[in-house]
């Protein structure tokens, strides 16, 4: 062991932590996503591989030995969104190497807590995006540039039914109002409740495709989403959106004694 340790060098050491630290950072881009399952399912395969080869069956090893000849293509296919997203994140070098963003491109949190909480109140549906690390450009191309300063009274009022930009989303990217009436990729997740609209199946797509937060706020019962990930988070109030928005957002430590509710059924 002592002979081993005196073999090792700091090249050796800076090897190990950068490989370390890769590998940390694709687990937490596929946490919380369907990725896990997936990557589950290949664990799986590769104990029954191991089991195949020492058992001498050869029918699963055959099988397994064809399947893993493709892995590399098939891994392609089976992670492209989390390949894509990889890519995007260390492009940016945002999360990889903690150069977040200034204090004067901070989202005006209380602004947007305002509008939806005026929103919900009335019942008015809604969808608000905030720009994280991933760009979303191509998104804001598809609707109407507005490029204003973040306030609840210019939100409330591009959703109201008169407004021409009220049924597409609102997209809030480096601390101002980009672009209304913007058109978002529904998600992909056959597995969600047949009976969600629109407006929350877009939230949940731009979460899918980008590491945006996406708030909806229904309007048939009022109440208020967050989407991020690939998942909704039910806000029971606006401090429970808040302090949401903080955490996600400007990146504050989530309250302990709040325990994040993730929608299964019944997402309205």
């Amino acid at each position: 062991m002592q002979g081993l340790l005196n073999q090792i060098t700091w090249k050796d050491v800076v090897d190990i932590l950068i490989v370390t630290f890769l590998l940390y950072q694709g687990l937490l881009i596929i946490y919380g996503t369907r990725a896990v399952q997936m990557l589950t399912g290949v664990g799986i395969l590769m104990g029954l591989f191991w089991v195949g080869h020492s058992f001498k069956l050869y029918s699963l090893n055959w099988f397994l030995d064809h399947f893993f000849d493709s892995f590399f293509i098939i891994a392609i296919i089976l992670f492209q969104d989390q390949f894509r997203n990889a890519l995007a994140t260390f492009g940016t070098g945002q999360r990889f190497f903690g150069l977040f963003k200034d204090g004067e491109e901070h989202i005006e949190i209380n602004e947007i807590v305002e509008a939806c909480q005026a929103l919900s109140r009335e019942k008015i549906g809604a969808l608000i995006v905030v720009e994280r690390n991933h760009g979303l450009a191509n998104f804001l191309a598809t609707g109407s540039s507005i490029f204003a300063r973040v306030h609840s009274d210019l939100i409330y009022a591009l959703f109201q039914s008169n407004s021409s930009l009220h049924d597409g989303a609102v997209i809030i990217s480096k601390g101002k109002i980009s672009g209304a009436g913007c058109f978002l990729p529904l998600t992909r997740n056959s597995e969600i409740d047949r009976h969600l609209g629109t407006r929350h199946r877009a939230a949940l797509g731009i979460s899918e495709d980008t590491d945006a937060v996406a708030i909806t706020v229904s309007e048939e019962t009022g109440k208020m989403n967050i989407a991020v990930g690939g998942s909704f988070y039910y806000c029971d109030n606006s401090k429970t959106l808040r302090q949401y928005l903080k955490h996600l957002v400007a990146r504050e430590k989530l309250d302990e004694t709040l325990i994040p509710i993730k929608f299964r059924d019944n997402i309205t």
